[in-house]
């Protein structure tokens, strides 16, 4: 395998609807393995205006026109149905007169391959019907394919809690400001970079020189606090009635891409890895003709968890369905996001423990409280001083409704967003992944199936975690990192981690300050 970045979405693909309403067609550029989704297209039509305002509020800005384009794009396929219809019923006459004159006066004259004169002009128009009705229908099909491409970019919509704009809106906070005592080497000292360095907890030199810029290896007590902090959200998850699963960290792009996962985001930067596979006569099927479906290394749990029940039909029973678990996650984040920010807060791989739930429509309440209730247990119980944000319109994905977002304070961030991080993230995505995926659900009194919704939540993101941990606890005058207590069971009896333990082993070496 080759890791290679993402190409660009193409012109034309994506979702599969083939009657502009609610159909299951699949494009040309689609694996035939990939689910057919089925987009509420009709709805699209009737409320034009709420899906444009819904891309304005978002920033969504290209996709504003779509809604109406759509319309367009649907009253011209009308338009070519009425015609085409009218094609089919002269084509179907001269099928019955056809068949008439083989029953009956025309019979010998047919079977001596010699058709009366009347025959041979229904034959040359029959002919020329079938040419004509193949150009419609051709039309009709790139149509389609419009209409499809416009309605699966389209984001969801925006739940009624969502502020509008730019500006996130304070839901509550989580423990009190630490009153860190200070000293005088506190500013140089209260950050997770000098301190890792120091205590040989991290290397950024060594992860340059075998992975580049944004990787990183954890050491000794910083690899011990990883598989603390995952263990502890095991339990944390366990005892609010999740179901653990170890899910794969390699994922088909279209399953990616059905969650709302693109190659590159609104402002063009590239978001994921791709992987460049050959096929089994030994080419790369990256830029061949026989292309095998395309994978990537997934961003988030998220994905695969969702693809777990694609092309599923779940029971009202069984609902909510609560699953985490522990996965590396590959975020490219290339450009200036990520080259201003040293240290662990942006990385291009990291542990994530992660939640995902699916429940009926109109019940994804439940599931999202429970999440975000595991979130402020196990920041709680770390010590974390956090702050619960309602997030704005431009900040959600394209697959949620509704995000609430808690960030921690970082003594190291002060100078950039007053020490607010984000550490986890709860969304709320109705039936954007589950129409793309075909995840249905049977109601319990109904033989009709519909589409479940999806939640997700960040239980826990080991790198910010491991760092806000880092500085919170860093006590300036022992010169030592407090361990929160809820992690001692897992940490083998180390309750500080100290300079002088790191300096005792034979094995340390010197590691790099900056990333």
């Amino acid at each position: 395998m080759i890791l290679s970045t993402s190409r660009k979405i193409p012109s034309l693909s994506i979702s599969a609807q083939r009657r502009c309403f609610i159909s299951t067609t699949v494009l040309p550029d689609r694996p035939s393995i990939a689910p057919k989704p089925s987009l509420n297209i009709k709805h699209i039509r009737e409320n034009p205006e709420l899906y444009s305002q819904t891309c304005i509020d978002r920033n969504y800005l290209w996709q504003k026109d779509s809604p109406h384009e759509i319309i367009q794009k649907f009253d011209e396929w009308k338009a070519l149905q009425l015609n085409v219809r009218t094609l089919r019923r002269r084509r179907n006459e001269i099928r019955t007169k056809l068949s008439h004159a083989k029953t009956f006066s025309g019979i010998e004259a047919l079977e001596a391959g010699r058709p009366s004169q009347d025959d041979s002009k229904l034959f040359k128009e029959a002919k020329a019907l079938k040419i004509e009705i193949e150009k419609v229908e051709a039309q009709e099909d790139t149509l389609n394919q419009r209409i499809d491409y416009l309605a699966n970019n389209l984001p969801n919509l925006t739940s009624k809690a969502t502020p509008i704009g730019a500006e996130p809106r304070v839901l509550g906070y989580i423990n009190d400001l630490p009153n860190h005592p200070t000293s005088t080497d506190d500013h140089t000292w209260r950050n997770h970079v000098h301190i890792g360095s120091e205590f040989d907890l991290l290397d950024f030199t060594s992860a340059g020189k075998t992975s580049g810029w944004g990787w990183y290896y954890l050491k000794n007590e910083g690899a011990l606090l990883e598989q603390a902090l995952i263990q502890y959200a095991f339990s944390v998850a366990l005892k609010h009635g999740f179901s653990a699963v170890s899910p794969p960290s390699m994922v088909y792009t279209h399953i990616a891409d059905a969650c709302g996962f693109h190659p590159r985001d609104q402002g063009g930067e590239q978001q994921t890895y791709a992987i460049a596979q050959k096929d089994e006569r030994g080419r790369q099927s990256h830029n061949g003709q026989e292309r095998t479906p395309e994978k990537g290394l997934a961003g988030t749990a998220e994905i695969p968890f969702a693809g777990m029940k694609a092309n599923v039909v779940l029971h009202e029973k069984d609902l909510p369905l609560r699953i985490f678990g522990a996965s590396r996650c590959y975020r490219a984040e290339a450009g200036a996001r990520g080259a201003e920010t040293k240290g662990l807060y942006r990385v291009h791989e990291f542990t994530k423990v992660e939640m995902f739930a699916w429940t009926m429509r109109d019940k994804e309440q439940g599931a999202f409280d429970s999440m975000l209730a595991v979130q402020k247990e196990i920041l709680q119980s770390l010590g974390l001083y956090c702050r619960l944000l309602e997030m704005p319109s431009q900040d959600l994905g394209a697959s949620a409704v509704r995000k609430v977002d808690i960030e921690a304070f970082f003594p190291s961030r002060r100078g950039k967003t007053d020490g607010w991080g984000e550490v986890t993230s709860a969304s709320i995505c109705t039936d954007y992944q589950t129409r793309r995926l075909q995840t249905r659900v049977k109601p319990a009194l109904s033989s009709k199936t519909e589409f479940s919704s999806t939640v997700n939540g960040t239980a826990l993101a080991v790198p910010r975690i491991l760092a806000a941990i880092l500085e919170n606890g860093w006590d300036g005058y022992e010169k030592h990192v407090k361990v929160p207590k809820v992690l001692y069971p897992w940490m083998h009896g180390i309750q500080d981690i100290e300079k002088s333990k790191t300096q005792r082993r034979s094995h340390k070496h010197s590691s790099s300050v900056t990333p």
